[in-house]
């Protein structure tokens, strides 16, 4: 695994790495050799799309020197429990991004609804994950005008990532549903639903006259040409 470390500050030390997905494997190996004891006291471990910051190091150096001689396995999804966030697939953009896919909407709602998604890292406002699983042909770029105001609890594209908004903000994500899971809640423990390593998976929520499709996997529709 190809990294690059940088020293910030006296205690923190930033990882760089060529991909998001040794980002989130390092992230893994470094909360596991935490739990287990077998690394330095350190304050904090923050992913990002492809760096691994830890802050709170007494000697970042020799963190630092040991990285590069580490096995690290290839990301583990494993069997914890998935995390379900009903959606109503009615956003504004849903009729775009299923004409970029090449599909008509109700199979790109199989498509989104029918993938596992796993939280990458968190940022941008308290509850907001970063949500890798799409496959690269149905990634898309975000919308070339943001919107001044994005409602809370959007389900939004952009890039390789799915994201939820847990709070009204400007955003330039592509749109395709709405949900009323609380994202952030400071009386729970843990406060923010999506938390880096989570699992998760979005239920379509029908109207009781409508009855949900066949399943169709990203993977099958990918296979069958559709790209954005």
């Amino acid at each position: 695994m190809t990294m690059r470390t940088l020293p910030v500050g006296e205690h923190g030390l930033l990882v760089e790495l060529e991909s998001g997905e040794a980002a989130e494997a390092l992230h893994a190996e470094l909360l596991r050799r935490a739990a287990a004891r077998l690394l330095p006291a350190v304050r904090e471990i923050v992913p990002a799309a492809r760096t691994v910051f830890l802050d709170g190091l007494a000697d970042p150096g020799r963190l630092a020197a040991e990285l590069p001689g580490w096995r690290i396995p290839p990301l583990d999804r494993g069997d914890s429990e998935i995390v379900e966030v009903p959606v109503r697939y009615d956003g504004p953009d849903l009729a775009e991004v299923a004409r970029r896919w090449g599909v008509p909407p109700e199979e790109a709602v199989r498509i989104h609804s029918g993938t596992e998604f796993r939280v990458a890292f968190c940022g941008f406002a308290p509850g907001f994950g970063y949500l890798t699983g799409l496959p690269e042909p149905f990634h898309l770029p975000r919308r070339a005008t943001p919107r001044t105001r994005v409602p809370v609890g959007s389900v939004g594209l952009a890039g390789a990532y799915t994201g939820v908004y847990p709070r009204a903000s400007p955003g330039g994500w592509q749109l395709i549903g709405t949900t009323d899971a609380v994202l952030w809640d400071s009386a729970r423990e843990p406060a923010a639903l999506f938390t880096p390593g989570t699992r998760v998976r979005f239920i379509p929520v029908w109207d009781t006259a409508d009855t949900p499709p066949d399943s169709t996997t990203p993977e099958q529709a990918a296979s069958e040409g559709a790209a954005p």
